[in-house]
């Protein structure tokens, strides 16, 4: 017996204020608004420190939505997993992907072994400043790791297929206020903070999933990139001082008519993995040169990008961490989206930049979800 129902809606979006496709959804009956759990969006920002489209986003859905669950705007976030990444360089797309899940009780599957998609959430508590990329920020993660997974019904981290979380960066003001109660923060850099924060929370997924072996502290952070998680996917942001975690895989307490898989790229330019995410969930190509042909649909897919760290791709150098004028973030989303964009046949996937932890160095995650086919 199935015990809850999963769905994914990707939607388009005009501007990171666009809520009209999902109201519009609403109104038509295709979204339950009660039974949103989770919405993952790629806003048109710079990604950085100062990118307030993911702010502007989350206020705006949350506006949309409170109405509908009887929350005022401000307590949307307590019910609602909200995880903005901002950057759409290239051919890159703005959109959302809403998840919704209800009960499924009184489904049965024609074969109860077939493990279908599933998801959970869970919050860490408010992070001090000078927690942010050390680690407690670790140890906190992976226990909302455990905790999300239990609420997905994930018994097998080997289900676990992509962990995205949303983690905060530390500003001039937080790094005060830590000084002043005698703390120093891991940096006073509020762009270098963003990686320290990601990087502990992929470290904190691994740890959660068993990935690393013996104890992981302060020094491993961005300094062991051999010690990585194969399906985390983090992202910093200014708006919140906690992390939010959450986790896609696949269960048999599931009767979504969806699955999710995933692979892992070596490089930034690494077709193969894309391929493979693809054929993990039914998805197939032809030639390359197209979309996905199968039987299956393409939902979405998620990716994490980052600028090899050593300065060159396969023995051929790249420029993108010595671009004084683009950061090496937006460099890489472009480029990684440029790629999965032309294997998937679309523009509408959710690439995320800088992935320290999240796969091997220059490297990082793809996750790929498909609708089963109804036949």
């Amino acid at each position: 017996m199935r015990t809850t129902s999963v769905d994914v809606v990707r939607i388009a979006t005009k501007g990171p204020g666009d809520v009209s496709g999902l109201l519009g959804l609403i109104e038509q009956g295709k979204i339950d608004p009660k039974s949103i759990v989770a919405i993952l969006g790629k806003t048109e920002g710079n990604g950085g420190v100062n990118d307030f489209t993911r702010e502007y986003a989350v206020s705006a859905l949350s506006a949309a939505l409170a109405p509908f669950i009887d929350l005022p705007p401000h307590r949307v976030e307590q019910r609602i997993a909200f995880v903005m990444s901002g950057g759409t360089e290239g051919v890159l797309s703005p959109h959302i992907t809403v998840f919704t899940r209800d009960s499924a009780a009184n489904r049965v599957s024609p074969d109860i072994s077939e493990k279908r998609l599933s998801i959970g959430m869970a919050h860490t508590r408010d992070f001090l400043p000078e927690e942010i990329g050390r680690s407690v920020q670790i140890r906190e993660t992976a226990r909302a790791v455990a905790a999300a997974m239990a609420e997905a019904a994930i018994v097998d981290p080997q289900d676990v297929h992509f962990v995205q979380i949303k983690c905060p960066l530390l500003t001039s003001d937080r790094v005060e206020a830590a000084a002043a109660r005698g703390n120093k923060t891991v940096t006073n850099s509020a762009y270098g903070s963003m990686a320290y924060s990601r990087g502990a929370s992929a470290l904190g997924v691994a740890v959660a999933l068993g990935e690393i072996e013996g104890e992981i502290d302060d020094e491993h952070v961005l300094r062991r990139f051999d010690l990585f998680s194969s399906v985390a996917s983090t992202s910093a942001g200014i708006e919140l001082m906690h992390n939010v975690v959450i986790v896609l895989g696949n269960s048999t307490s599931s009767a979504a008519p969806f699955e999710i898989g995933h692979a892992v790229m070596r490089d930034a330019i690494d077709s193969t993995a894309v391929i493979k995410a693809l054929k993990s969930v039914g998805l197939h190509i032809e030639d390359g040169s197209g979309p996905p042909m199968a039987s299956r649909q393409l939902v979405n897919i998620f990716a994490k990008a980052e600028a090899s760290p050593n300065g060159s791709i396969r023995g051929s150098r790249h420029i993108m961490l010595e671009d004084t004028d683009i950061s090496s973030t937006r460099h890489a989303r472009a480029a990684v989206g440029g790629l999965i964009s032309g294997l998937s046949g679309t523009g509408a996937v959710y690439v995320s930049g800088g992935a320290e932890h999240q796969g091997p160095p220059g490297g990082g995650p793809v996750a790929a979800i498909a609708r089963l086919s109804t036949k």
